[in-house]
């Protein structure tokens, strides 16, 4: 079923949201030995807390960037609460849910844009379950507020990398060109190519289509490198229970202490490996807490229960 409404909230994409890939160029280079880039946590605070042991194993410069999407389900106070308090404490860009959270109204709904080729009564669910997580935010304006100083995107130095981090794609933090089926349609390497030249980077990171995708493409510069790590708070792959993050490091990943995370899928640029790493967390654990704000019937169970248990 498609919905050809642009305009209905949770698929218009607002204007503030655009910025155009040349804004990326401006933005002020950070340097590091090691880049962790978490997209869709959804508070998944047993999620997060893999993340910040496995940042912890490394040796070096390490930095953590969550680009966007880090609250979702996290409609009770004290998760809420956790998952700001901790997420804040790092590096961090805006994602369509944090982006809407101190918004007054709900002309965007969730503010994901969704295509028209995702189901009206999805876009409605993830409108209400927005809505119940402004709710909580509401009540935490202090929290809420910080939010408003994150950055749409960003960008560091990697080695000799450059890496632009993104929510959606190059040019619109609710963008979808970086999703698997945009990034494989005709013409895609050409606009690739104007835009890896226009940020000035040679890796996007993004996140936002909660489906994972690792695409190179040959440009005149060189090799291009686009990453999704799909979602960091759920699973990615069918009868699998973990999620998957971006690490990007001048030195491999290494065999983990931490069991279940490893490496999926790689590559090289310029002397530096881009990898989706997969997250295990405590599944049943998630699962609990999930069920007791999101039990049958919820809108959030409908929609994602199923993703939950691995079953995509």
């Amino acid at each position: 079923m498609t919905n050809d409404d642009s305009e209905a909230p949770g698929r218009s994409c607002p204007l503030r949201y655009r910025y155009g890939a040349s804004a990326i160029a401006r933005s002020p280079l950070i340097d590091t030995e090691t880049l962790y880039v978490v997209g869709g946590l959804y508070g998944n605070l047993q999620a997060l807390d893999t993340i910040e042991n496995l940042v912890s194993s490394e040796t070096g410069d390490v930095r953590l960037c969550f680009n966007g999407d880090f609250n979702w389900f996290n409609v009770d106070a004290p998760s809420y609460q956790a998952v700001m308090s901790r997420v804040l404490e790092y590096d961090a860009v805006l994602g369509n849910v944090e982006a809407e959270l101190g918004m007054d109204g709900a002309d965007a709904g969730c503010g994901c844009a969704y295509p028209d080729v995702v189901d009206s009564a999805v876009v409605e669910r993830s409108n209400r379950i927005h809505a119940r997580l402004k709710e909580t935010a509401s009540r935490h304006p202090a929290l809420t507020t910080r939010l408003e100083s994150l950055p749409m995107f960003a960008r560091y130095r990697v080695g000799h990398c450059q890496v632009g981090i993104v929510h959606g794609d190059a040019d619109s933090l609710a963008g979808w060109r970086f999703s698997r089926a945009d990034l494989s349609s005709a013409g895609a390497d050409e606009w690739l190519e104007q835009v890896f030249s226009e940020a000035e980077v040679d890796v996007f990171a993004s996140s936002h289509t909660c489906e994972p995708v690792l695409h190179q493409v040959t440009r005149d510069r060189g090799l291009g490198v686009v990453i999704n790590n799909g979602a960091a708070g759920m699973p990615n792959f069918q009868g699998q229970l973990s999620g998957v993050i971006t690490r990007i490091g001048v030195a491999p990943f290494s065999a983990s202490s931490i069991q279940g995370a490893k490496m999926i899928e790689r590559t090289l640029i310029k002397g530096v490996e881009i990898a989706a790493i997969s997250l295990p967390y405590d599944h049943e654990k998630w699962r609990t807490h999930f069920l007791s704000n999101w039990p049958q019937g919820s809108d959030a169970h409908t929609s994602y229960y199923a993703r939950i248990m691995g079953n995509l």
